[in-house]
């Protein structure tokens, strides 16, 4: 006789871990504190303990050493908690490990991830630390009572990359890659082929949707209900206007050109 979920001492469903990208372009701790002082506007609890992933691609060719203990410990002065190190050169993996660090190989290499510092920065709201011009001080955020504007975003979200709209609705208008995540903790909207990871309802918003002019994705969320499409998304609703929504503990797929 098998035991229901509820009778087995763990069960294991996929979670949605969303984390910040401190990209990199010193490794001068006094640089990086000044800079993240400046963002922050002295705000103490601005990053609320999120978890944090390093990102030396833009840095790592020409940097030899990097100390890690340093950088984890200022990280962690700001409340940002660092999980992980995109971009690494082979060399600096021992160190890496060696400091409770995962290796993200998302941007695959320092290559990529300087062609996309930009889009990365301005997509998916990352933290980029630089020693010099210091960014303007950040107010803090709104109180929740306040409803957030979409987060708008015109680029196209490419492989390894994660856009995460936080209190509001996401809005893309460029194609989302395979190997890319979309997330926002209210629904999503892309008006352009859309195809990679999309999680709607993050923070647990049930009502939440995911709207699609395109659709082939591998993987929807809503509040943090999954389905996947290892056998392909399903044809008749392939490539056409379709909005996913939760009914219930099911995760629904309907047309959004069918008459009714």
């Amino acid at each position: 006789m098998s035991k229901s979920p509820s009778s087995l001492p763990i069960e294991i469903k996929i979670s949605t871990v969303v984390a910040i990208s401190a990209i990199l372009h010193s490794v001068d701790p006094i640089a990086i504190d000044a800079a993240l002082k400046q963002m922050t506007g002295g705000v103490s609890d601005f990053f609320e303990d999120e978890f944090a992933v390093i990102d030396v691609g833009a840095i790592a060719a020409d940097t030899a050493y990097i100390d890690w203990r340093a950088l984890v410990d200022l990280l962690k002065k700001y409340r940002l908690n660092a999980v992980a190190v995109r971009g690494a050169t082979p060399e600096m993996a021992e160190a890496i490990k060696a400091h409770g660090l995962a290796l993200d190989d998302g941007a695959a290499g320092a290559e990529r991830a300087r062609e996309d510092v930009a889009a990365a920065t301005a997509a998916s709201a990352a933290v980029t630390i630089a020693p010099t011009p210091a960014p303007a001080p950040v107010p803090a955020p709104a109180p929740q009572t306040v409803a957030l504007p979409a987060m708008i975003v015109d680029t196209p979200v490419r492989a390894g990359q994660r856009v995460y709209a936080r209190g509001c609705d996401l809005i893309v208008t460029a194609s989302v890659n395979n190997g890319a995540e979309i997330i926002a903790d209210g629904s999503i909207h892309v008006y352009a082929p859309m195809h990679g990871r999309a999680l709607a309802g993050a923070s647990g918003n049930a009502e939440s949707r995911i709207f699609g002019l395109s659709l082939q994705p591998e993987l929807v969320s809503i509040a943090g209900v999954y389905r996947t499409f290892d056998d392909g998304f399903p044809a008749e609703l392939a490539r056409q206007p379709a909005q996913i929504r939760l009914v219930g503990d099911r995760i629904d797929i309907s047309s959004m050109t069918a008459h009714r």
